[in-house]
């Protein structure tokens, strides 16, 4: 075992190799998910002007308790044409403009209204139920810093912000060869010996999820001028992702083909369970990923290497997999020299997170994984280890 590289190593040796991509303009409407290459800064106060954040009326704090004149109402948007003398209130809308002379609002369910007058009968403090001028953020202060992933609190605060783009790290385009000649497409008739192909689907789904571009090739059969002509268009794109192939049988030509095309291999072969025949190797600025042909082995490997770098490439300051402390549900066995992955279910119990394996841990089960909503990390050893003993789980 000692020629696999572990887990962490090769992540390593992927990430050294990744440089983000270039930036290009992006419209907030359309940045949900995207990752800013550079700070986006505030284009005005937040709010940009004193507001209300009350339904009440706008008064001079030293006037109350007492009774005030109603001289004008003022509905959001609509700010007042004159400020307050003493003695005088205005109606005011959450949102609205404090008019000048103002100092605080009473709530409208603390006083008394009239159509001409408004009784306080308690003191006010200045600046009670008011939201100041650039009291969020000032105009030019940083707003959402880069290489953090857009969601929707950073966008909102963008807007509030007016700022109508941001300048966000290119998408990578992520090609998809999916081999063998077993493999038919879901709803074709099937032949003694075939089987419906899952990696390609698989595959895209967490492409598109972790902000890539994917384009699904055609389907390869286990022939090497067709492997070798799908590996060459691969390569046009960011990164390519093949599926099967990559072990030692007689019909695994995709190491050899790219070889044959340029590819410099940087590793073959992991400590993990499943997924050991993994590689990765790159071609000019091109990262290519050899992924175990059974599914839940591409998909683990795709968690575990390939959906670091994609985000890496779009700039994401920590892209590592987020591993999660928690507890093993039920005894586990251990894999000498190879660290495991069992799909399993996490739920919380009390004051901590329990993680259990699932029963048929085989890398085929595709079916059996669907219920899974977690990878349960347990270390390299012999014999088992007992439930409640710490692990890390990768939420799925």
């Amino acid at each position: 075992m000692n020629d696999l590289l572990s887990r962490t190593v090769a992540l390593d040796r992927v990430l050294a190799r990744v440089a983000a991509l270039e930036a290009e303009e992006v419209s907030l409407a359309d940045a949900a998910g995207r990752v800013p290459a550079e700070p986006a800064l505030a284009r005005v106060d937040l709010p940009p002007f004193d507001a209300s954040a009350m339904d009440g009326f706008a008064l001079r704090v030293e006037d109350v308790p007492g009774t005030l004149r109603i001289v004008g109402r003022i509905a959001a948007g609509r700010p007042a044409d004159r400020g307050l003398e003493r003695g005088e209130a205005m109606a005011i809308s959450t949102g609205g403009v404090i008019p000048a002379g103002a100092d605080g609002v009473a709530p409208i369910e603390d006083v008394e209204a009239g159509e001409n007058e408004v009784s306080v009968p308690e003191a006010i403090s200045g600046g009670a139920h008011l939201r100041p001028r650039g009291g969020d953020l000032a105009r030019g202060e940083l707003v959402v810093p880069a290489g953090v992933r857009l969601g929707a609190v950073h966008l909102g605060a963008l807007a509030a912000a007016g700022v109508k783009s941001v300048c966000c790290h290119r998408r990578p385009r992520v090609a998809v060869a999916v081999t063998g000649s077993e493999l038919r497409a879901p709803g074709d008739a099937l032949r003694h010996g075939e089987i419906y192909e899952a990696n390609g689907l698989i595959l895209t789904t967490q492409i598109r999820s972790a902000g890539g571009e994917p384009l699904l090739l055609p389907l390869v059969p286990d022939d090497p001028r067709a492997t070798r002509e799908a590996i060459a268009r691969g390569l046009e794109s960011d990164v390519l992702l093949t599926s099967g192939g990559v072990s030692v049988g007689s019909y695994d030509f995709v190491r050899e083909s790219e070889r044959e095309l340029g590819v410099e291999e940087l590793f073959w072969r992991v400590a993990v369970r499943p997924g050991k025949p993994i590689s990765f190797g790159i071609r000019g600025g091109t990262l290519v990923f050899g992924l175990p042909g059974n599914p839940v082995s591409a998909l683990v490997g795709f968690e575990l290497f390939v959906r670091p770098a994609l985000l890496a490439l779009q700039g994401l300051s920590d892209p590592l997999p987020p591993f999660r402390p928690g507890r093993l549900g039920r005894e586990a066995p251990l894999v000498p020299g190879r660290e495991s992955l069992l799909r399993g279910r996490v739920r919380v119990e009390g004051d901590f997170v329990l993680a259990e394996p699932l029963s048929g841990q085989e890398s085929h089960m595709i079916a059996r994984a669907a219920s899974a909503n977690a990878l349960v990390l347990v270390p390299a050893g012999e014999g088992e280890l007992a439930a409640g003993s710490p692990v890390s789980y990768l939420a799925l």
